[in-house]
Order: C-alpha cells, then structure tokens, then sequence
C-alpha cells in the first residue's frame, strides 16, 4: 500500500520475517493536545461504538479476532504512503474496486464498469446498496470529491498523483493550475464517468489502492484535524476505538453492500511485549515469529509446528541511495558499496534463510520476474577498483545511513553490511534513527544519504515499482534518480497494449536501473507466521488488502 504501499523496514531482519504476514510492523507515532494534523488520538481518546451508523436487519458474525499491531501513521487514505496505515484503512473505507486473495480485480462500490474502445473512458456504476457507516448512500459525487481532495496541494499528498494522476486534468489540479479534474464526470447519482490520458492496462488496478477510496467529505470539512478518530467510512468495518498505544477494535459494519462480515471485531493490541509468549497464552489468534524463534518452530517436534505458516509477499528490501548527494552521486560509488554486501552469507548465516535473497527488483508473482540474479555479485575486488576510480577516491565525506526506529542498537543484519564496507572499503558508515513520521518527510524531502527501506506491492504491475519509484519526475522518486533513456522506456511502457512487448520493456527498464545502482536489493519478502486452529478462513494476502470479511473465529 505505499502504497503506492511503502513500509518501513527499519530493521532488515525483522522486515524479511514479517512482511506482509499480516502483522503490523512499524512502529509509527502520533498523538498531540488531543490531535495532531493527522488525526491521531490522544492517549486516552475513546469513541462510543455506536455512534457510527445504524444496525441493519442482516446480523454479523460472532467472535473476536484478536492480533498484535501498531498505531498508524495515517488514517486518511489519501495520505497513506505505509502499510501500517493501510492495513486498517483497507477495512474501515473501500473504493470502486478491490483486490481479491488471488489479487484479482473485483466490485466494492461500483457494482459494474465498462471501458470504452479506445481505452479512454471508464465507466463505472455505483452499487445502491453501499452506504457511509452512518448509513448515507455513496454516490458519484462523493468519489468526485474525494479524488479531488486527494489531489488538491492543500492535502498534500505525496502519493496522489501516482495513483489518480493518469486521470485527465488531475495532474493541473495537484499542481495548482485549476480547481477541479476535468476527467472525472457525475453522470447522476449512481454513474461516475472517469477519463483517462492514455489507455493504460494497470489503470484500473490503482483504483484499489486506497488514495482513491472514498471518504465522507462533509465529516472531513467539518471536522479537519480530527476526523480520523472515529471516521465514516465505507469499508466491512468500522473503527470503535483507538487508543494510543494500547488498541485498535473494528467493529463489523452489519449493512455492509458485500455482506456482513462474519466475524464481528477485530482487536489490535498495541502494547508491547512477546507477542508469541501472548500467543501461548493463549491472548492473541495470529502472530509473526522473530528470528531467534523461527527454527525451534520449524521443528516437526514443536507442538506449535501445526499451527505454522509460511507464505511469500510481493515486496523487497532494499538500502536505496540518494543520487543526487555526495559521494552517492557518482555511479561508481553506488556499484562499489553494492559490490560489497555479501547478501548471500548474510541471509544464510544471520536470517537462517527465512527469506529469498532479491535476485532483481522485480519480485516472484509481479509479471516481468526473472529468475536469474541481476544484481551486483559480492566482489569485493572489484568494488575497491571502482571505488579508487571514483570522484571521490581521495576525498570520501562523512556517510549515513537512515533507518526507521528508536532503538539505538543496530540489528545484526545491518549490522553485518556496515561491516563488510568497513573491512573491504575501508569506509565507516554511521547510523541514524529517526521515529517514523519524520523518516518519512525526511526521505520524501532527500535528506538523507542513505536509507535502509521497503516496498510491498500495491498491486501485481510492474509499473507498480519501477514507475513509480524510478520515473525522474516522479513525487516518490525517494532516490533522486535519474536517467532520461529509461524515462523514456517508462512512458513507453505505460502505454504498450501488447502485454510481451509491454513485459520486455520493464526487464530493459529493470536491467538499466540495476546497473545504475540507486538501490541496493537486499531480500524478497517472506512471512512465518503462528495461526490458531479455531481461526477460519483467515489468509495472508502477499500484499495489503483487505481481509477480516471472511475470517470465522470459533473459540
């Protein structure tokens, strides 16, 4: 989900074990005098749960899902860049579509949608039956408005353009040369005409992500800073409570137009401690498993190794450079410290192989994976040649490298590389931690040097990673990269309808970046993961999407 669905993967080793498994990872801020800018409750704010809409004749399920979890960044979907925050915006709102468990487009709000022959126009019809949680009906004109919010500069998103910006007229609204989007039409209530400016096959993929959800925007306007507390959304669930550091509780919202969910809560405990002691305990339904723990489990012998699951993600790990900065403007310096992470000895001797080493940026299950390593070989040899090649071979500056976190130690992954460019290079790198909201403005802003990062796929396109994080014009370019011949491959692709040529494109576009080095691929993601017998149905999405609807929890 960022979005795009970006995650933060301030520790290498505990972002190749849990991506994606379902648990929360990040451990994001928030609070204020009562709200910050975002919404964020304070410490002790608590909602009535059912203030928020109005039974409905059809009941929903029984049973609490209880899992670990961390206060969101966000809780405005416009503004969501981490899967932190996705992971409870997918179930308090929806948007026209959604992604199902094979990752395949299907109707939410827009119960059908057709496509014009040139591929321009979309045309989406709106499900009657699907209302607000306080039981309005949606209608065109709400998802008008919430694009339109999404994209005005006021909002400022970081994440709006990438996902509504193929959308005519979107582009001059986020830029601040007109006040509305000319390519999005309200034929009548339950009609919403959307134009695009060019046909483009992934264009009705990014219409489940979650900056184009749709949000109340009469809540939003009369409430601004703090109506991510108790919001109106659209979603299977509605948010009961959140308190800061303590809980998250959806409730199932029983007029939901998909149906009622068949369970009826969901419980995020945000305290901390040993979520696998908890979960012995018999206090919380699903949890990861951390390194230290993972191959005790793995043990046949293990009374909990029929409760374990493993399951691929579609995300990476990566140390991404910025391009622009010294020394890591220079190629030759990107290659050299790409040269001298042994990835291989680092997964096997300090990950115990819980994850694939990333063979590419492209990960398995995207379209346009290869199987064959592209990356840089560990070649210390040659990273000390091109290093002493190198502007700044006789003058090296002082080098950082960003993480999310406060914890002042460094994981023995992170650990281990910084090693390896100290004995081959003869380069010391420090470590700076940041708390995650200012990792984010500082990464989006390119202060950084070098940071250690992750990305979840938004959805299964190729265009998913390597548009939007490469493209230079790009607003979440968080590397500064550069390169005009695969800009111009990008907007090749974009528009490409045959889908081989298409796929060929973003392997050329692919093999160009690795080769430039902007980012260091570190590990695809993998998730182990614990799951109570008596939890039904419950599966582990490889990227966010929503997924509580169908899960049955029979104590």
């Amino acid at each position: 989900m960022s979005n795009r669905l970006t995650i933060i993967f301030g520790a290498i080793a505990a972002v190749v074990i849990l991506a994606l498994a379902g648990i929360l990872l990040v451990v994001v801020g928030g609070g204020g005098d009562d709200s910050d800018d975002n919404g964020s409750p304070s410490a002790d704010a608590t909602s009535d749960p059912d203030d928020n809409g109005d039974d409905g004749d059809e009941p929903a399920g029984s049973g609490e899902l209880r899992l670990r979890g961390d206060d969101p960044l966000f809780l405005d979907p416009a503004v969501i860049q981490d899967a932190g925050s996705a992971i409870y915006a997918v179930e308090i709102f929806s948007g026209l579509v959604r992604l199902d468990r094979d990752l395949q487009i299907q109707p939410d709000i827009a119960a059908s949608w057709d496509t014009s022959p040139d591929g321009l126009t979309y045309t989406f019809l709106l499900n009657p039956d699907a209302t607000f949680h306080d039981g309005r009906p949606v209608v065109a004109e709400d998802f008008k408005l919430s694009w339109e919010r999404a994209l005005n500069p006021e909002t400022a998103s970081v994440v709006a353009e990438n996902f509504l910006g193929d959308i005519v007229g979107a582009r001059d609204l986020s830029r601040g040369r007109a006040d509305s989007v000319s390519g999005i039409e309200v034929v009548d209530d339950l009609t919403l005409r959307v134009t695009i400016d060019a046909p483009k096959p992934y264009f009705i993929y990014k219409m489940a992500y979650t900056t184009a959800f749709v949000v109340d925007t009469r809540q939003v306007e009369a409430n601004p800073r703090r109506w991510t507390q108790k919001p109106n959304g659209t979603g299977p669930f509605k948010l009961r409570e959140w308190k800061l550091g303590e809980r998250i509780i959806l409730d199932a919202y029983e007029r939901h137009h998909l149906g009622p969910p068949k369970v009826s809560t969901v419980r995020f405990i945000l305290e901390g401690g040993s979520a696998l002691v908890e979960y012995q305990d018999g206090d919380i339904d699903v949890t990861g498993i951390g390194l230290d723990d993972l191959e005790s489990i793995q043990d046949p012998g293990n009374d909990l190794n029929a409760e374990y699951q493993q399951i691929p993600a579609l995300s990476i790990g990566y140390i991404g450079f910025n391009t622009q900065t010294p020394p890591f403007d220079d190629p030759l310096v990107r290659q050299a410290f790409a040269l001298t992470v042994d990835r291989e000895k680092i997964g096997r001797v300090v990950l115990k192989d819980a994850q694939p080493v990333a063979t590419g940026i492209l990960m398995p299950g995207v379209p346009g994976y290869t199987p064959e390593d592209k990356t840089y070989p560990y070649d210390p040899d040659r990273a000390r040649e091109l290093l002493a090649q190198s502007r700044y071979a006789d003058d090296m500056p002082e080098i950082t490298l960003a993480e999310s976190g406060a914890g002042a130690s460094v994981d023995d992954a992170t650990g281990a590389i910084i090693q390896d460019w100290r004995d081959q290079l003869g380069v010391e790198v420090k470590i700076q931690q940041a708390e995650s909201g200012t990792f984010f403005d500082d990464i989006d802003e390119g202060r950084y040097q070098m940071f250690s990062l992750g990305w979840i796929m938004d959805y299964p396109d190729p265009e998913d990673i390597l548009d939007i994080l490469f493209y230079s014009k790009s607003r979440q370019n968080n590397s500064r990269y550069e390169n005009l011949d695969v800009d111009a491959l990008i907007e090749q692709a974009r528009v490409e309808q045959d889908t081989e040529a298409r796929l060929a494109l973003y392997r050329e576009i692919e093999r160009q970046i690795i080769e430039d080095a902007p980012w260091i691929p570190l590990y695809f993601g993998a998730g182990h993961v614990l799951v109570k017998p008596y939890v039904k149905n419950y599966f582990f999405p490889a990227m966010v999407i929503e997924r509580f609807r169908d899960v049955e929890v029979q104590r």
